[in-house]
């Protein structure tokens, strides 16, 4: 395969993502000016959402190399590209930073002071090492991203075989970091909201709805570059073997997502359930059922069959609603703190405006300074070749 594959998207894709983001700072700009709390909420819930595709982007490209898959290598790329988000997302955070005491019950000095629960958790839970835990997290991050994708694109032009070797031995060095990562990443930016609950399941579950997102977000991008000609080659059997992984992750975070439940309402503890308590009362219900709709029931019914993991059109729209559901269960995680009854307003739908048009702007970027496919990877050409 020649250089041929590094193309451009059409001029209509920057001219939308400068709408998008014209909008999005305008709904950011006006929901902190109008109402400063709402706006570090909404604020928290896309960073969380943004995160979680930047990571698990991320993963998707090291499981690839220590996995040794070959049917993924014609859209790996895809997935570099999407990884890209991981310099971007600090950007997200700065806002909050300024916000710690409007969300962290825990940043206030005497609540500490009158609760032995809290001064246990104080040597965790103080900004200074809170702060510190993010920049190494996202450091870590952007230096195995930085990595991946230079050995990656060097490959594009040397078609060293010794760079994959590199990568996998740097995959194997990067799984088990992340893991403590995004462990770390789900503890202090969602569960220490409730700094009185735990959950020793939270920052699985955390990762299996970041996972099933991430896939989704690939897989939607892989078919937009496929209709537009900038991944030609794949086939079937490769739409298929995405539509397999979403169903797997799928399964697998209603999986954890019931177990958590399971065991808390069984062991019926005071300490435990009232997290779960919050989100049964004042309309929070609904969303609760509905996230089950929305997260399980129906990407489970629409991916059950062969046919429909084949079929570019359904997994397009089961994508699209995945990454809709994910952005609603990050909503889920969060806003019940802030709120006894259920609320959903136009800066929880804003806010995810700028995101999508950096996500957007992002590729338009990538696909003009790389190839959309890895021409210089060994088993390339038996990933185009790849049959079910």
């Amino acid at each position: 395969m020649s250089d041929a594959t590094k193309k451009y998207l059409p001029e209509k894709f920057t001219a939308v993502a400068r709408v998008l983001i014209g909008i999005g700072c305008a709904v950011w700009f006006a929901g902190y000016v109008f109402d400063s709390s709402r706006a570090a909420v909404a604020n928290l819930i896309v960073f969380l959402f943004a995160a979680s595709i930047a990571g698990g982007s991320l993963f998707l490209v090291a499981l690839e190399y220590i996995g040794g898959a070959v049917w993924s290598v014609p859209m790996r790329r895809v997935n570099e590209f999407l990884a890209g988000l991981v310099p971007l997302v600090p950007l997200f955070a700065i806002p909050l930073f300024f916000n710690l005491h409007t969300l962290f019950h825990w940043t206030h000095l005497d609540a500490v002071q009158s609760d032995p629960l809290l001064q246990g958790k104080e040597p965790y839970l103080n900004v200074t090492f809170f702060v510190i835990r993010f920049i190494i997290v996202f450091l870590l991050w952007m230096l195995f991203y930085f990595l991946f994708i230079k050995n990656s694109i060097q490959q594009d032009i040397s078609r060293d075989q010794r760079l994959t070797t590199k990568n996998i031995r740097l995959a194997a060095v990067f799984l088990p970091v992340f893991a403590i990562s995004i462990s770390v990443l789900a503890i202090d930016w969602g569960m220490s909201l409730e700094p009185h609950w735990y959950s020793t399941i939270y920052s699985v579950y955390f990762f299996s709805g970041a996972i099933v997102a991430s896939v989704a977000a690939g897989t939607l991008v892989i078919l937009i570059f496929h209709d537009l000609g900038l991944l030609p080659q794949l086939r079937r059997d490769h739409f298929y073997s995405l539509g397999a992984l979403m169903f797997a992750f799928v399964n697998f975070w209603a999986y954890i997502a019931f177990s958590q439940f399971l065991l808390m309402w069984y062991a019926n503890l005071p300490e435990e359930v009232f997290w779960f308590i919050k989100r049964w009362n004042g309309g929070w219900e609904y969303a609760s059922v509905i996230l089950i709709i929305l997260q399980f029931a129906v990407p489970y019914g629409v991916l059950l069959s062969q046919e429909a993991k084949m079929d570019p059109k359904r997994l397009r729209f089961i994508a699209i609603w995945i990454l809709v559901a994910h952005f609603f269960d990050m909503f889920w995680l969060v806003m019940p703190t802030f709120s006894s009854s259920f609320t959903f307003g136009w800066m929880e739908i804003g806010f995810p405006i700028l995101l999508v048009g950096v996500v957007i702007l992002l590729l338009v970027v990538k696909v003009s300074r790389y190839n959309t496919v890895p021409i210089g990877d060994p088993k390339l050409q038996r990933g185009l070749d790849f049959r079910l």
